[in-house]
């Protein structure tokens, strides 16, 4: 625990396992350690009227729509790019609940694929192993082709049983048979970790989920609906 700015407190995070995954819970604790408080959200600046708090956060969000707009650009995306409503899912390849999520995703491409536009984040959690290996492999193909990251991405998702640290590359490998990328250029990106395009690759993927962290995302799947984080 560390002293918290609130007075007479110390506060601590713990991670809760819930339907969307792991979720990180601020908590804080009187100095006797007889209480304990679940911090839902932020301290209110009492000394703003309501009309000026709802402003600030209304520049907040509009200041995170803007961050996130930004952050997809140039991302492989699935549905109509121009459509009006746009859906950025932040997700892990090897989660389970992310698997539900693509399900999910894929109903909605096919009822709604002309009103849609879809736009996957990297955020691979760190106690899933082959996880970041696979988001640095579906990216080296996206850089070659962008219709590859989604023969990467299906495959990931529908073998999620099958895949392990040990042959995440060769499952790869296999998924993107058939596909137009060069497989030499592909495997130096996606396996050769001195490899500048891998270092590149792989900044980019702890990029996106740092971004992430700081749009509110705590646990995957994590969806944002026209920058809005439902």
């Amino acid at each position: 625990a560390t002293v918290s700015t609130i007075s007479g407190m110390d506060e601590f995070a713990m991670m809760f396992m819930t339907p969307r995954g792991p979720q990180q819970q601020k908590i804080l604790v009187s100095l006797d350690d007889k209480a304990a408080y679940l911090v839902m959200e932020g301290p209110i600046d009492v000394s703003k009227s309501m009309a000026e708090i709802q402003a600030a956060k209304a520049k907040e969000r509009d200041a995170k729509k803007a961050e996130l707009a930004k952050l997809v650009l140039g991302m492989p995306t699935r549905g109509n790019p121009n459509a009006k409503v746009t859906i950025v899912e932040f997700s892990d390849f090897q989660c389970p609940f992310c698997k539900k999520g693509a399900d999910t995703m894929e109903q909605v491409i096919e009822k709604y694929g002309a009103d849609v536009k879809f736009v996957f984040m990297h955020f691979p959690l760190g106690f899933h192993p082959w996880a970041k290996p696979a988001a640095i492999a579906s990216n080296c193909a996206a850089k070659q082709d962008p219709t590859a990251f989604w023969k990467l991405h299906d495959g990931f998702f529908d073998n999620q049983q099958a895949i392990t640290p040990e042959n995440v590359m060769q499952q790869s490998e296999s998924f993107l048979a058939g596909t137009k990328v060069d497989m030499a250029k592909w495997k130096s990106c996606a396996g050769d970790t001195a490899s500048a395009d891998h270092q590149a690759v792989a900044k980019a993927v702890d990029e996106a989920m740092a971004a992430g962290q700081k749009l509110g995302v705590d646990g995957t799947p994590a969806f944002f609906v026209n920058g809005e984080f439902v």
